[in-house]
């Protein structure tokens, strides 16, 4: 008698991700949650068709390299090797670009530290005068050096841009205890990631976080000091007086600006040019990051 077997093929068996975002799909496993990265960009809350080929890749190393690197702050990771996911998520497709996490409840801010002031910082200084809804004594030229860290949190919303919002604000929402300790994380990571990559000859700007309540515990979700969430700038190239060029999609913001398109769907193709102008950033950084972790 004949055997026969049966080779299944996990692809057809993954279901759809439960949310698809701009860039990273997530699919719900019932007490915990797999996050893929996927080589989407967006810019301009607009998605283009054209993937930039091993972006996610990236993302997702460059994140849990970092998270590795604080191992002494408690994060959401459960498992990053493809492998030991859950069947029919063990499927090379996730190799390097998804990670296992725990399920969480989001704290709906975004803890955002700036080392100098640039980005919508800067506008606000610039129009107003202020940082981060207080006047300022201290005069500022863009792109300079703070006097010192600065913690600029956002109101994360479901629909429509995150909303930037005052300490003052963000402690009378959440209250004190939960507030200090989001800041005193937060400038923990930022001053000890900033030193790493001073190290390397690249200075990091800005950079988000974001943290979730686990077991009553806070402790660190989503990404973390990716070139998507943070601003990288190289030494050799920084000046005061302009915004310097960043290891991010900053490329095609600049090239999106030189067409007559007025950011709203459909998108514009995207030459081959410009993608492989991109990866090559993301590699850069993700060289250098790797390098100090």
């Amino acid at each position: 008698m004949t055997e026969t077997y049966v080779v299944l093929d996990y692809r057809l068996m993954i279901p759809k991700p439960s949310y698809i975002g701009k860039v990273r799909d997530v699919y719900d496993l019932g007490d915990s949650l797999l996050l893929s990265s996927s080589d989407r960009i967006s810019a301009f809350d607009c998605v283009f068709q054209e993937l930039i080929p091993g972006k996610g890749v990236i993302l997702n190393t460059i994140s849990n390299r970092w998270f590795k690197s604080f191992n002494s702050i408690e994060n959401h990771i459960i498992e990053t090797n493809y492998l030991n996911f859950p069947a029919p998520f063990n499927s090379i497709e996730f190799k390097d670009r998804a990670t296992l996490v725990k399920k969480c409840k989001r704290i709906d801010y975004e803890c955002v530290v700036r080392g100098y002031i640039s980005g919508s910082l800067w506008k606000e200084y610039s129009k107003f005068g202020t940082l981060n809804f207080i006047f300022s004594k201290d005069k500022y030229l863009e792109s300079d050096k703070l006097s010192e860290p600065m913690f600029t949190p956002a109101r994360k919303n479901d629909t429509g841009h995150d909303e930037n919002i005052s300490e003052k604000k963000m402690k009378d929402e959440i209250g004190d205890d939960i507030f200090n300790k989001l800041k005193e994380l937060s400038f923990f990571l930022y001053t000890t990631a900033e030193q790493k990559m001073r190290n390397s000859g690249i200075i990091l700007c800005d950079t988000k976080f974001e943290f979730g309540f686990y077991n009553d515990n806070i402790i660190l979700i989503d990404e973390v000091l990716t070139p998507d969430s943070s601003r990288y700038w190289s030494m050799d190239e920084y000046k005061t007086g302009i915004s310097p060029p960043s290891f991010d999609k900053q490329i095609l913001r600049n090239y999106l600006e030189t067409l007559d398109w007025n950011k709203e769907p459909p998108t514009p193709k995207l030459p081959n040019d410009i993608i492989n102008k991109i990866i090559n950033k993301y590699k850069e950084i993700q060289e250098k990051i790797l390098s100090c972790t």
